[in-house]
């Protein structure tokens, strides 16, 4: 999945499978901010609303005088980096504090015998070198640093029902060609619905990114860029669906847009606002998509390395348990241990529901915070698989991203319905030792699917569904690939929600 969280001046993929994700630009004076990733229902726009204040009694206390900070970020996921990090490079005093041993969040790695894996998504937007949308090169730069990256040919080979396959290719000419041989009396409508997500893209990449939903900020832009402003304007309450039906009648074709939209967001294109499908859908043959030598988890880490250097503060194993207020404001955060840490902001890279539901306990949520869990509903947690496997198994054209729908459209958005798969070793082999590959699957899952199970159980369970997911892919993809399986780690809703701290493992 795609997963991307703008954070101030920046927009990042998080893992997060995957959507783009807007937040306010960080403003000075007291409160709490998120920024996270959401699942939308249809007409809104993916928004990251800024929370002013907190209203209600939370965790009260006396002022204590002690050192304090501009900002605390807690979380140290790429939506808190980000926002640490353009913080600092303006002068702020910030300080960072993140529950595990290194940075990144979903968007971190690990190292199992000689393998580098990505927790999270593999397909990294916003690399390029040019327009507006390259917002991973932008964050990168204010504070210094920039990757190598690796070019994907190809951002994602599609295996759907019918035995329809769909290469997504990074030249737009070439993707749109191959999916009009597939549909060639759809080809009007085809060019219709793409060049209408062309002239949302236009309009965004014209604009210096910051925030669909700022005021002050869209009324300044307006008298910059009216033309482009009325156009976003026209389109953020449409949704992809929509505006595909408007063009397209084969239902097929209907359903390849929703998978299209469900890489994105989680949820078909009825759900997908129009301006969210259209930045990806476009920028993957604007920008295209560009792997970092390495892995993901440079990403963050050279964010974290940024920020100390510009004068901020990063610590680990700090994971905060509550936010404390003064007369109904955020002043700072406490620790498990008793440490306390003070700042004039506090910035929370934690879900809506871990922020408002744990970190900060308050009798009446912020009106704001009402509308968006009213609006808003939680995205799908996943099981994912991560393998190292012999590279013989894979043939010498094999794609880096596959999306596999098998048989049957309406499993689509079902539980373990649909797999995602990633082989970043197919663009940077080192990341495993010589003569292997790396597997990365998800699919998804809910947590109530695993709760309540023993120990015993659960681990069985595991075992139980990544078999039945490794056989489809063995049928679809890759004859003989439980034998070349040399290692496997499952990891379930409950894992996400205790390594990355998210809730329910959203």
């Amino acid at each position: 999945m795609l997963h991307l969280g703008f954070v101030s001046h920046a927009i990042f993929p998080s893992t997060a499978p995957k959507s783009y994700v807007f937040a306010r630009r960080t403003s000075s004076g007291r409160g709490v901010r998120t920024c996270e990733r959401a699942r939308l229902r249809p007409w809104r726009a993916m928004a990251v609303l800024g929370v002013e204040k907190t209203v209600g009694r939370g965790e009260e206390r006396a002022p204590v005088e002690k050192e304090q900070y501009d900002a605390i970020v807690i979380g140290s996921g790429i939506g808190g980096l980000v926002a640490a990090t353009q913080l600092a490079v303006k002068g702020a005093r910030v300080l960072v504090l993140e529950k595990y041993v290194i940075p990144g969040g979903s968007s971190g790695f690990f190292e199992r015998d000689g393998f580098t894996f990505d927790v999270g998504s593999s397909v990294m937007f916003g690399f390029s070198d040019k327009g507006n949308l390259n917002l991973i090169t932008q964050a990168l730069a204010a504070v210094g640093h920039k990757m190598q990256v690796i070019p994907d040919p190809t951002t994602v080979h599609f295996h759907l029902p019918s035995n329809l396959s769909v290469r997504v290719h990074r030249e737009y000419d070439d993707f749109i060609t191959e999916l009009i041989n597939n549909f060639p009396h759809e080809k009007d409508g085809i060019l219709g619905f793409y060049n209408e997500c062309w002239k949302i893209f236009n309009a965004l990449n014209s604009l210096e990114l910051k925030s669909l939903e700022e005021p002050i900020y869209l009324f300044g832009q307006f008298f910059k860029k009216p033309s482009e402003c009325l156009t976003l304007a026209y389109y953020l309450p449409q949704n992809a669906g929509e505006i595909a039906r408007k063009h397209i009648k084969d239902p097929q074709l209907l359903s390849f847009i929703d998978a299209e939209c469900f890489i994105v967001s989680t949820v078909n294109a009825l759900q997908t606002p129009m301006i969210n499908a259209s930045m990806v859908l476009c920028d993957r043959h604007f920008g295209g998509i560009n792997y970092p030598v390495g892995g993901v988890g440079g990403i963050a880490k050279a964010l974290a390395n940024g920020l100390v250097e510009k004068g901020g503060k990063i610590l680990y194993k700090a994971n905060v348990t509550n936010i404390i207020l003064e007369n109904g404001k955020a002043i700072g955060v406490r620790l498990p241990d008793g440490r306390e840490f003070f700042s004039r902001s506090v910035i929370s890279n934690a879900t809506r529901w871990d922020t408002f539901g744990k970190l900060l306990k308050v009798d009446n949520l912020p009106e704001e915070e009402k509308n968006f869990q009213r609006i808003y509903v939680k995205a799908p947690s996943f099981l994912s698989i991560h393998m190292g496997v012999k590279a013989s198994v894979l043939p010498p054209d094999t794609d880096c991203h596959h999306f596999i729908l098998e048989d049957d459209w309406n499993r689509l958005e079902k539980p373990y319905g649909s797999i995602f798969l990633s082989i970043p070793t197919v663009l940077d082999s080192t990341l495993a030792p010589k003569g292997h590959h790396i597997l990365h699957i998800f699919t998804t899952s809910g947590i109530e699917d695993w709760e309540g199970l023993s120990r015993k159980d659960y681990e069985e369970k595991k075992e139980i569904v990544a078999n039945q997911i490794i056989s489809r892919l063995e049928n679809k993809l890759f004859p003989g690939l439980r034998n070349s399986i040399i290692l496997k780690e499952v990891g379930t809703p409950k894992t996400h929600r205790r390594y990355l701290a998210r809730y329910d493992g959203h």
